[in-house]
C-alpha cells in the first residue's frame, strides 16, 4: 500500500506491475467500496506489461477521513494528482459508479494527460437524494448495525456472478464501516452534491462504457449504458452475469476491454 499526499489528507493506493514502459492505468472504485475490488483486473493488466494504480476514495479503505469535500469533482483532483505523482504522460483511467464521473471530469480537465477512460456502472447523472433517501442513509450508517447494513447492500449489488474472494472483500467493507470517522466520511460521500455530466463535447479521450446486464442500480441498464456512451462519444459493452461491480464479477471481460482501450489510445499516439 502507498499513500498520495493531498492538501487535506492522504489517498491510499496499490500498485500492480513495475514496468514503466507500459501504460499507466488508474482505477477508481465507487462509494462505500474498497480499492481491492479492482485486484483481479490490476493483476491481469500488470501481467500484460502495464502499470496499474488502484486508489481508495476519500475516507474509504485506507485513505484519510480528514477531507472537507467528498464529491466526484474532488475525487477527480485526486486522480489527476496520482497520475502526476506517478510521472505518466498518457494515462488510461477506469472508474466504477461515482468513480466513473470522477475520471470523466479528469479527462475533461486534462486532455493532455488522460488518453482513455472506461466507465463501469457509471453514474453521470445522479439524482440528489430526497428526504426519505437521506433518512435511510443516516439510518444505515448508525451504530450498531451500520457495518452489517452496508455490507448487505454491497452484497445485493453483486447480482449475477459471485466474485473470486468475495467473502474477503465483504469483510473489508465491514471493517471499513466500523469506525465513527469512516462512517461520517461515507455518509458525506453518499450525500455529496455531485454534478450531472450530460455534455462532453470537449472530451478528447477514447471512451468505453461497461455495464452489467443485471445492474440493480438501473431500471434499464442497457438504456443507461447507451445514454452514457452518447455523452462521452464512446461504445457500450454489456456484461452478462454481472451486477454493479464488473471489475470483480467479470474481471475477464473488464481486463479484455481495458487492454483493447490501451491498444487503441497507443495506436493514436
Amino acid at each position: 500500500m502507498h499513500h498520495l499526499r493531498r492538501p487535506e489528507g492522504r489517498i491510499a493506493y496499490d500498485l500492480y506491475g513495475n514496468d514503466t514502459d507500459g501504460t499507466l492505468v488508474i482505477c477508481v472504485p465507487g462509494m462505500f467500496d474498497h480499492r481491492a475490488s479492482f485486484r483481479l483486473v490490476g493483476r491481469e493488466l500488470a501481467a500484460a506489461g502495464h502499470r496499474v494504480a488502484v486508489m481508495d476514495l476519500r475516507g474509504h479503505g485506507d485513505s484519510d477521513t480528514t477531507f472537507t469535500s467528498y464529491d466526484s469533482r474532488s475525487t477527480s483532483t485526486d486522480v489527476l494528482a496520482l497520475a502526476e505523482e506517478l510521472g505518466a504522460e498518457r494515462v488510461v483511467m477506469a472508474g466504477n459508479s461515482m468513480g466513473a464521473a470522477a475520471v470523466t471530469i479528469a479527462a475533461l480537465e486534462r486532455p493532455d494527460l488522460v488518453s482513455g477512460i472506461a466507465l463501469l456502472g457509471p453514474f453521470l447523472r445522479p439524482s440528489p437524494p430526497g428526504p426519505v433517501a437521506r433518512t435511510l442513509y443516516r439510518t444505515l450508517l448508525m451504530r450498531p448495525w451500520a457495518a452489517r447494513a452496508l455490507t448487505f447492500v454491497y452484497d445485493r449489488l453483486h447480482a449475477g456472478r459471485t466474485p473470486e474472494g468475495h467473502k474477503e472483500q465483504k469483510e473489508r467493507i465491514r471493517r471499513m464501516t466500523r469506525t465513527t470517522d469512516r462512517r461520517r466520511a461515507i455518509t458525506k460521500t453518499l450525500q455529496a452534491p455531485n454534478e450531472t455530466i450530460d455534455r462532453a463535447e470537449d472530451l478528447a479521450a477514447e471512451a468505453v462504457v461497461i455495464m452489467g446486464e443485471l445492474d440493480p442500480d438501473w431500471k434499464d441498464p442497457r438504456s443507461e449504458a447507451e445514454w452514457v456512451a452518447s455523452v462521452v462519444d464512446g461504445r457500450a459493452v454489456m456484461v452478462p452475469e454481472c451486477g454493479h461491480y464488473a471489475q470483480s464479477q467479470r474481471p475477464d471481460v473488464v481486463s479484455s476491454v481495458l487492454l483493447d482501450l490501451v491498444e487503441r489510445v497507443n495506436a493514436d499516439a
